[in-house]
């Protein structure tokens, strides 16, 4: 034998003594962690299994309404849409409230939708660009069914000009103030919408125009 395989013989033996010491000091160490990750990939593909199913469940229920609500059937839209509130997945009992909010208003039930409106717009464990938006819905429906003070509550704390929804805030609170009479501040309302350079062309636009209307009143001087 030469010297080499000698070597290599001695290395190999080595080699199976160290794996075989290794394996007596941390096998049972392997095996748990072996177990563990096994265990741990089941429940991760059972949790999103059923995470998925729940999502889509709720998903299908969304739809079933608001396809009610779309066939001219509030009073069942609004049925399946509480249902999804007290049992739906994922985002979709809160997207329940904001539609059957809406579904109120397309009956002709202003203050119910309001009030739901005004719930999602004060519950503090949801986003707050969801509650501005309900607090908008709630503004745009107060001009016609309220006062600009009812307006001006929900609205004035989305005028900020660090608030994305500012622009809409402050058009809302101009026609409120407007069809009220009070002219000087529907004119301050318009004049800051038409002179933002953040605001979407059409809004300036709108604004501009109403903003002129109501100079040439002259109901504002």
């Amino acid at each position: 034998m030469s010297d080499d395989s000698f070597i290599r013989e001695v290395n190999e033996e080595m080699r199976q003594d160290q794996a075989r010491a290794l394996w007596d000091r941390f096998g049972v160490y392997f095996l748990v962690l072996a177990v563990l990750v096994v265990l741990g990939t089941a429940a991760f593909v059972v949790w999103e299994y059923w995470d998925n199913s729940r999502a889509n469940a709720s998903g299908d229920a969304f739809s079933e309404a608001l396809e009610l609500a779309n066939g001219g059937k509030p009073d069942e839209a609004l049925a399946a849409l509480k249902a999804l509130e007290a049992d739906g997945y994922g985002a979709y009992p809160l997207l329940a409230r904001m539609r059957s909010a809406t579904v109120l208003a397309e009956k002709g039930d202003f203050a119910g939708a309001v009030a739901g409106f005004d719930a999602v717009a004060n519950d503090t464990s949801i986003a707050e660009s969801i509650r501005d938006m309900a607090r908008l819905r709630a503004g745009y429906l107060l001009v016609d069914n309220g006062s600009y003070a009812d307006v001006a509550a929900r609205l004035e704390v989305l005028t900020a000009d660090s608030n994305a929804l500012r622009h809409s805030a402050r058009e809302v609170l101009g026609l409120s103030a407007w069809k009220e009479g009070k002219a000087v501040d529907a004119l301050k309302f318009f004049d800051q919408v038409s002179s933002d350079d953040g605001a979407p062309r059409s809004a300036r636009e709108r604004a501009t125009t109403l903003a002129e209307l109501i100079r040439g009143s002259g109901a504002a001087s």
